[in-house]
């Protein structure tokens, strides 16, 4: 699983360089695109800022009972035939 994630991250950034420099040769730069969007980068990171205040605490007290709880079922699952094969 951990595999297919990491290849997918890959093609995104890939992706993303692509386009990034494609529209950099006709011009476009992310300022241009942000104010479009009718946000400042001010604005932007007061966002940014604003969401991470609110997941990181949630994400905090879910791993809390998470995380137990998947260590428990991890620890006392049956045995059988490994992923690997």
């Amino acid at each position: 699983m951990l595999h297919a994630f990491l290849r997918t991250l890959v093609k995104v950034t890939i992706a993303s360089l692509i386009v990034g420099t494609v529209l950099a040769h006709f011009g476009i730069t992310a300022d241009q695109v942000i104010g479009e969007v009718g946000l400042s980068q001010r604005q932007l990171v007061e966002l940014a800022e604003r969401a991470a205040s609110w997941a990181l605490p949630n994400l905090l007290l879910g791993s809390l009972v998470i995380v137990p709880i998947w260590f428990l079922l991890y620890l006392f699952r049956p045995p059988g035939p490994s992923r690997s094969e």
